[in-house]
């Protein structure tokens, strides 16, 4: 699962911003229980994670606490915004040692920065956790263990990239609407681009793409994944964005796409960006598998159909997929990770794919038919399985610093500000970099 990143705001990478005032804290534990374990003794456990429809551990939550009828699991859906929320929040908690909740949830981009406080995180080996590292691919096994070299989190998701387009707005630019014909007409970039060409010039009412962030972030993924793994950090942590080959090609190609007035000026998100998502303010949008549910619940049963899904240019790419972790402040630790580990269970992946279509990280759950071959209705039987599956099987990991999703969210700020006309194509470079720079210097 990925966040919803809400609006953005104005240097909203700081650790501690004013956004932790407006949570309610989430207590670790139950502060009347002593620390331990016992079979018997009632132990209330809190589970913490962010996006609207959570990551679908409503019913599992329920079968956990049938089975241990001492155990009684307090699952919040915190917040929509990961990065702006959800993240400070989270490590203010780390900090302060108390607060963060019994099982947390991290995200793909920000793992980097959670992975590097080692002593925040129980060491799930102690309970004999280490015995799943053949569910998982090796690179989110790997992403689940702290600097040095603890096993912290447990994958849930992965977000495998597709691209998902309004039939209706491209019918009437004159493009073809049959997902085979539409996946052929952007089998790479160079299609993508003369396809939002065409739609340009075809005087549709629309945009041809949603916002600059998400394109920018499906290229840089795969531009990174297809060179040396790496954007805004190598892996010695050496902040290198201005010399990024995959960075500079993804940032132009936002500089492209906006010259021909193909890119939205909608926030993600926002409330304009749900209302154009609903009436067809905009053709096209990344996908990955977590986003199909939000174009569904955002669209309404009045879109069925309106919308369809064909695979990314390149085929590649995952934006996304969070792991579950125990803070080592929790008063239940044994608990706590028996319980994140049945949430990561392969048939507990399973379940929550067919609850909100999150999309397994586990191969075993991957390959079951009910993940295979499923199609979604609400996208013309679309076959999302087939069409996620495929850009994960050709994905090629990335390394997210501890920084990755602070340099992020600034550096969008400023393709938000391209985009809006706050700076010139000649102004735009040399800002990105700096925004990402200041968030460097900042951190000391």
């Amino acid at each position: 699962m990925i966040s919803k990143a809400a609006r953005r705001t104005k240097l909203r990478w700081l650790v501690g911003v004013a956004a932790i005032a407006l949570l309610a804290p989430a207590c670790g534990g139950d502060d009347d229980s002593s620390s331990g374990s016992s079979s018997d003794e009632p132990v209330t456990l809190t589970v913490n994670v962010f996006g609207g429809d959570g990551f679908g551990y409503d019913n599992l939550v329920k079968q956990y606490e049938q089975q241990h009828p001492n155990i009684t699991v307090d699952y919040n859906v915190v917040t929509d915004d990961y990065d702006n929320e959800f993240r400070p929040q989270l490590i203010q908690q780390l900090d302060a040692g108390s607060g963060a909740g019994d099982v947390v949830a991290i995200e793909e981009q920000g793992v980097g920065q959670m992975m590097s406080m080692d002593d925040a995180w129980v060491d799930l080996s102690d309970y004999g956790l280490d015995s799943r590292e053949s569910d998982y691919p090796a690179w989110k096994w790997d992403l689940g263990h702290t600097n040095d070299g603890k096993l912290a989190g447990l994958g849930t998701d992965v977000g495998g990239m597709a691209m998902c387009y309004r039939t209706d707005l491209f019918k009437q630019a004159g493009l073809p609407t049959n997902r085979d014909q539409v996946a052929a007409m952007w089998q790479d970039w160079d299609g993508f681009t003369q396809t939002a060409q065409k739609f340009v010039d075809s005087g549709v009412d629309a945009a041809f793409i949603d916002s600059p962030n998400q394109i920018y972030n499906i290229r840089l993924v795969q531009e990174a994944g297809n060179g040396d793994g790496t954007s805004y950090f190598d892996r010695e942590n050496n902040y290198i964005l201005a010399d990024s080959p995959a960075v500079k090609t993804a940032f132009d190609y936002v500089l492209q796409l906006n010259d021909m007035g193909a890119i939205g000026k909608f926030q993600n998100w926002t409330d304009e960006w749900n209302v154009a998502m609903e009436a067809g303010g905009f053709a096209t949008m990344g996908c990955p598998a977590w986003m199909a549910g939000v174009i569904e619940s955002t669209s309404g049963k009045q879109n069925a159909g309106n919308w369809d899904m064909a695979p990314v240019p390149g085929v590649s790419g995952n934006w996304g997929g969070s792991w579950l972790a125990v803070p080592a402040q929790s008063d239940h630790p044994e608990e706590a990770a028996a319980l994140a580990d049945f949430l990561t269970e392969p048939s507990s992946q399973l379940a929550a794919y067919k609850a909100i279509s999150v999309f397994p990280s586990s191969p075993e759950a991957q390959q079951n038919p009910a993940v295979a071959d499923s199609k979604n209705a609400y996208f013309n039987d679309a076959p999302v399985g087939q069409i996620i599956s495929d850009s994960i099987t050709s994905f090629q990991p990335v390394y997210y610093g501890e920084l990755h999703s602070a340099v992020r969210a600034a550096v969008e700020d400023v393709l938000y500000g391209v985009v809006e006309g706050t700076y010139s194509d000649d102004e735009a470079w040399d800002a990105f970099v700096s925004a990402g720079q200041e968030v460097v210097d900042t951190s000391g």
